[in-house]
């Protein structure tokens, strides 16, 4: 994997990471979130690292629906991780709704990015 794409991905996961922590923190309490909560963030790295060999396929790929679903199961890992921590902190959590939002919303992530990174 080339090195400055590992460099992206390991920092964009961190900052995801502290996004949430500070999300939920402010809307919270940073010293009620539970310990789960902050051990569970360390999980964006290899959340962003294992799909990452889909977002090069993906710019590379010509047919519109197979390059959007290319880049929604890229984005699936790391925002499913981002949306169940910060939803499993409400007292009214359903983990149908938030699995619901989290396809949903990586289904138009893809449809936006393939429109916007189309092939040459």
């Amino acid at each position: 994997m080339n090195p400055l794409l590992l460099r992206s991905l390991v920092v964009t996961g961190l900052l995801i990471a502290a996004l949430n922590v500070v999300f939920a923190g402010v809307e919270y309490g940073f010293g009620r979130l539970p310990l789960w909560f902050w051990l569970t963030q360390l999980l964006l790295i290899p959340a962003m690292l294992v799909p990452a060999r889909m977002f090069p396929e993906a710019a590379a790929t010509r047919a519109y629906p197979r390059r959007a679903g290319l880049y929604a199961l890229g984005w699936l890992a790391p925002y499913a991780v981002y949306k169940f921590t910060g939803d499993a902190l409400r007292p009214d959590f359903n983990a149908n709704a938030s699995l619901f939002a989290v396809v949903l919303t990586c289904l138009l992530f893809g449809l936006i990015f393939a429109a916007l990174r189309r092939p040459r």
